[in-house]
């Protein structure tokens, strides 16, 4: 009787702890409990799937992920090896006996086998540097991938040698390239990356491309084995050619490189036709603009009769890869903020085939993802909604609702009342079109009350958010606001035209589509006039920054790694060199009156708005001299203002979990200083 009480009071114990837990919101700690499934790979029969399974380590503040496999009917999900190691790029041998993957070591990254039938795993490769892209031969004999190849820095001048046991400074960093820094990645040594085939059982790698040109992107072998197609640019004027690319094949055996294609624009991504008669690839014709659809074009194995096979839509296309039959392909497109899976045949008739890829962009909801197809039609795709990350999603040949094999979260987010996203739809004042945007709604949601709202502004600005997992929106509805991110004109998935929008012309008219849909949602009723708040990153940062130059609505504002000043960035930033004409006509110093227009900066004597900067310390995309500038500016104008500087943190802040945690926490208490609820 007395064992029967306290089983009882232990279940009712329980189910007390689970209903208040199920009524927190979302966390600032949770952010390190959540996981993601990335990479999934279906084997050849379709039976088993192996994907990458990610988190945070709280204790290093950093993400890992290992290599898990399950059944495709979602039984006997387990991880793949015993080593906790981050392991990644997992392909299946075409007989599906063994899985080649990359992992790494303490000498850096290294080529692994797992044997299927075994168990046993053996490290097959002892590479300079990392091996990508690795890709099987249709035989399983080999396996091919991409790996960077040092080169010696130039000399400019001969030092005389130091005494022995003297301690001088460093050496000078010298570098004549035009691209010679990365963000997130820092100083690029200089080298080249080159293409490598290596026999499956293990052995030496042999380069088989040559020259002082970068060869990198996906491989793709011939039916034959016999030849691996893939993309570079070759040109002598390589450099500042940056965004062109051809496609290639190279023989083998004697090395010879052949050019497949010609056109002024990125050709990239080659996959070969099972009958290897028909190469796919993508890429555009380069017009130069702020925005061009990528197609998916097809050519003959010999580089004749180049065609586009998607002109029936007006997407681009980011993903694809060949049927079975090789009557078709698969292809992935962002539409209206969702990203699809789809079909097409070789008379460009498309077929969607699912909804909701993506989730594996953790901070913000940012499109991503990736699919697997079996040699049978059974699809396997990472799959997302507003209420989780990314799991493992299975769609078996003529079903048409996939099914989720895995729940990554259910251990955190079944105990979390997050908050609800809704999809809305509005006018534009300046041109009467449709704009899209979703708001978050605070947990537990009071529609007899007019809440403050958040407004954040996505990246790109070419980019596009959507309903997608976001534990950024979370954190700020959880605090109480009902945030709303738009997709203005700029945004991706919403045609060619659209998204080139801004043209010669940004900030434009994407400051009137954000202004619309709040008062769209002032006029609703869901929000309160007097108490509006405004944030973004990078793009996001200038919209938030030319919003507040423009308007004094705002209580508060929190600039994110801003652009500031575009005669500035544009020649400091690590991509300085890809802006003039594409973004505004020629260089800064031809055109400054253009780019001092489109500046931010431009309208700092306007604002009177209180507001927070916030730029990682490393940042090289939109360097803290830009957030200086608005911060110094705003210092200098008496406007209520503070900095902060995020250190170790390149543009992508989201990349330490902990900045995610400080720039959500920054923002909202600069904001609950000006918040009249609070």
């Amino acid at each position: 009787m007395n064992r029967f009480i306290v089983a009882l009071i232990s279940i009712v114990f329980f189910q007390t702890l689970s209903s208040q837990n199920k009524n927190l919101p979302f966390q600032p700690l949770d952010v390190f409990e959540l996981e993601w499934a990335s990479s999934p790979e279906i084997s050849p029969k379709g039976d088993q799937i192996i994907y990458r399974r990610t988190g945070f380590d709280i204790m290093k503040d950093a993400s890992k992920g290992n290599l898990w496999i399950i059944n495709t009917d979602g039984s006997n999900n387990r991880k793949l090896t015993s080593r906790e190691v981050n392991e990644y790029q997992a392909k299946w041998s075409p007989d599906g006996n063994r899985i080649a993957f990359v992992s790494s070591t303490d000498e850096g990254s290294e080529l692994y086998m797992y044997w299927i039938k075994t168990g046993q795993i053996a490290k097959l490769s002892q590479l300079e540097k990392s091996p990508s892209s690795i890709t099987w031969s249709p035989d399983g004999k080999h396996i091919a991938f991409t790996m960077f190849v040092s080169e010696k820095p130039p000399v400019v001048a001969k030092m005389p040698l130091k005494p022995k046991g003297a301690k001088w400074a460093k050496p000078a960093r010298i570098t004549d390239r035009l691209k010679h820094e990365r963000d997130g990645g820092g100083y690029m040594q200089p080298g080249f990356t080159h293409v490598f085939i290596m026999p499956s059982e293990g052995g030496s790698p042999r380069q088989i491309t040559s020259g002082n040109y970068s060869h990198g992107g996906s491989l793709s072998f011939s039916p034959d084995g016999r030849a691996i197609y893939f993309s570079a640019n070759r040109s002598e004027n390589w450099e500042y050619e940056f965004r062109n690319s051809e496609v290639y094949k190279v023989n083998i055996d004697s090395k010879k490189i052949t050019a497949l294609t010609s056109q002024n624009g990125p050709d990239y991504a080659p996959k070969v036709s099972p009958n290897g008669k028909t190469i796919a690839f993508l890429g555009y014709k380069d017009k130069v603009q702020a925005y061009q659809n990528t197609v998916l074009s097809l050519i003959d194995a010999n580089g004749k009769n180049q065609r586009i096979l998607s002109s029936k839509l007006d997407r681009s296309i980011s993903d694809m890869s060949w049927d079975n039959s090789g009557k078709g392909l698969y292809i992935t497109y962002d539409d209206r903020g969702n990203t699809k899976i789809a079909h097409i045949n070789l008379n460009g008739t498309i077929t969607k085939l699912a909804d909701n890829l993506g989730g594996t962009t953790i901070g913000r909801p940012y499109g991503g993802g990736s699919y697997s197809v079996s040699k049978n039609g059974t699809l396997v795709y990472t799959y997302t909604r507003p209420e989780h990350p990314s799991d493992i999603a299975v769609l078996q040949p003529k079903q048409k609702q996939p099914k989720l094999i895995t729940h990554l979260n259910a251990d955190i987010l079944d105990y979390r009342t997050l908050g609800n996203v809704e999809e809305v739809w509005y006018k534009s004042t300046y041109d009467n079109r449709d704009i899209q945007g979703w708001i978050v709604k605070p947990p537990f949601y009071d529609a007899s009350k007019k809440y403050s709202l958040l407004v954040e502004n996505h990246g790109g600005p070419i980019s596009n958010y959507g309903d997608r997992f976001s534990p950024e929106m979370q954190l700020y509805a959880a605090d109480g606001y009902v945030v709303f991110y738009p997709n203005p004109r700029g945004s991706t998935s919403y045609g060619e035209e659209f998204a080139n929008l801004l043209y010669n012309n940004y900030p434009g008219q994407d400051y009137n589509d954000v202004m619309d849909g709040v008062e769209y949602l002032i006029k609703k009723g869901i929000v309160d006039n007097d108490n509006l708040f405004v944030t973004g990153g990078s793009a996001g940062g200038i919209m938030t920054a030319w919003i507040i130059g423009k308007t004094n609505r705002f209580k508060a504002a929190a600039v994110h790694k801003p652009v500031i000043n575009w005669i500035s960035k544009t020649l400091v930033a690590d991509n300085y060199y890809g802006y003039a004409n594409s973004r505004y006509s020629g260089q800064p110093w031809e055109n400054f009156e253009t780019y001092w227009k489109f500046s931010p900066i431009s309208l700092v004597g306007n604002v009177e708005t209180p507001t927070m900067v916030i730029v990682g310390m490393n940042d090289l995309r939109t360097p803290p001299s830009e957030a200086k500038q608005f911060y110094h500016a705003l210092k200098l104008r008496k406007i209520e203002t503070v900095l902060v500087e995020l250190p170790d943190a390149s543009h992508g802040i989201n990349k330490k979990p902990s900045n995610l945690i400080s720039k959500v926490a920054h923002t909202l208490a600069w904001f609950r200083k000006y918040n009249i609820e609070d």
